[in-house]
């Protein structure tokens, strides 16, 4: 059978598998290092479909290299929720303490290494609920209050199982190997570099991932065969902790060191970095919290912020330069500061070469592709992918990121957001065309 039209055929052969697991995933949303459940089923399935030798727990993501991470507490809570919501009692202990992910890979003979990445976790985000809300009205929003799907990884799930269902049944069309990554905690940029750390891809010559996009119109093309301009800023993502000393703020103010007085000048400075002249750069603090009570001087200041930069040169100036704030900050008003890293990523570039063959192959199956000259909106969105990109294009391979359009009901991390499901099976296609295409037996 033609390579083109078995893909096609079996990606429409299993269309409400895929809405299936979509809804699921959807339910039962999980966020960065708590998706236990999420993982222990997706390696039930792959399981299921044929892979062996699944990767799992520390074997997957280098444990000192997660950022981020939830407390030992919360680590347990999400542990036993996904139990009482039916993770796969196989696999489920493997994600104990944060270890959460799943590598899997079809091995079909000599020839490259294809590594497709799809990122599992949800967001901190309450779902809407009311049944203007097809999810709500349907049965399938999120029943773990305060995290959501909300960014579209429920689909991009949907889709990896997809691709490695259909990629299975290819595997003697094939030469090479096929490397699945199902990775946590893409969200705040937390957990591709600790995939990269482990060695995922040192060997890989071609890396691909795919995100959900588009608007509230129905959208003109399939698919982004990956943009002209840079895939993503750069961003460095801080927790700040000032400590200075309490006192009575009647009667011995001076006795005291004030640390919100300390985080309140940082906060203002901060906003007031020169901005780069070299492309855009931004800073936010999104939190703040201090203070035991209003007589008394606070000993303790907390900050959550972020800076971003369209390049990684950018980004990195406007961190040194936030870092400096910080520690002047804190020097002036006699605290002291810690500032710990909870999430990075890079910018990068997808390969023009990759792009051709991506376009050429996904036409080839009869879907629409934008021009290879869309540059779209440069934004400030981030995306820890470019971890990946950047090992594999260091060791002389091609990277591409492109995107699956669809319909959307509302912005991305907003509780009102939905897709088009019947666009799944054109990321399926898409992911398994590109490969077939790399991968093919009679390819130089």
């Amino acid at each position: 059978m033609n390579t083109d039209i078995e893909i096609i055929e079996r990606t429409k052969e299993m269309s409400d598998l895929l809405v299936f697991y979509r809804r699921d995933f959807h339910k039962y949303a999980e966020s960065g290092w708590l998706e236990s459940r999420t993982t222990s089923l997706i390696a039930r399935y792959l399981t299921e479909i044929g892979y062996r030798d699944l990767k799992l727990g520390e074997k997957v993501c280098e444990g000192a290299s997660r950022m981020g991470l939830p407390t030992e507490a919360e680590l347990a809570a999400g542990y036993r929720r996904a139990v009482e919501q039916g993770g796969d009692p196989e696999f489920l202990p493997l994600t104990k303490g944060g270890f959460t992910g799943v590598i899997a890979e079809l091995d079909c003979g000599k020839g490259p290494t294809v590594a497709l990445r799809f990122d599992i976790d949800a967001l901190g985000v309450t779902e809407a609920s009311d049944p203007e809300h097809r999810p709500a009205r349907e049965g399938f929003a999120s029943v773990n209050t305060g995290t959501a799907h909300a960014c579209g990884h429920d689909c991009h799930i949907a889709i990896g199982l997809g691709a490695a269902r259909v990629l299975m049944s290819l595997k003697n069309e094939l030469r090479g190997k096929v490397r699945l990554i199902f990775q946590p905690a893409e969200e705040g940029c937390r957990g591709a570099k600790a995939i990269v750390e482990n060695g995922w891809l040192d060997d890989v010559d071609y890396v691909i991932g795919n995100h959900m996009a588009g608007g509230r119109m129905e959208p003109d093309f399939d698919l982004i065969p990956g943009r002209s301009v840079a895939v993503g800023s750069a961003t460095t993502k801080m927790d700040v902790e000032f400590s200075g000393k309490s006192a009575h703020a009647g009667s011995a103010p001076q006795a005291g060191r004030n640390a919100l007085l300390a985080a309140a000048s940082a906060v203002l400075n901060l906003n007031a970095i020169p901005r780069h002249g070299g492309g855009y750069s931004r800073i936010n603090v999104g939190t703040l919290r201090a203070g035991t009570g209003r007589n008394v001087i606070p000993d303790k200041a907390y900050m959550e912020m972020e800076v971003r930069g369209e390049t990684t040169e950018i980004n990195q100036y406007m961190y040194d330069y936030a870092v400096r704030v910080l520690e002047s900050s804190a020097a002036a008003h006699g605290c002291t500061v810690q500032t710990r890293v909870m999430g990075e990523a890079l910018t990068a570039r997808n390969d023009q070469p990759l792009r051709e063959i991506f376009k050429a192959s996904c036409e080839r199956a009869g879907l629409s592709c934008r021009p290879l000259d869309f540059e779209g909106d440069r934004g400030g969105a981030a995306e820890d992918f470019t971890y990946m990109m950047a090992k594999v294009q260091e060791r002389g391979g091609k990277a591409l990121m492109f995107n699956t359009l669809s319909r959307c009901d509302a912005e991305f991390h907003n509780g009102r957001i939905d897709f088009d499901e019947s666009r799944l099976a054109n990321g399926v296609i898409a992911f398994c065309e590109v490969t077939a295409a790399l991968l093919s037996k009679t390819a130089e």
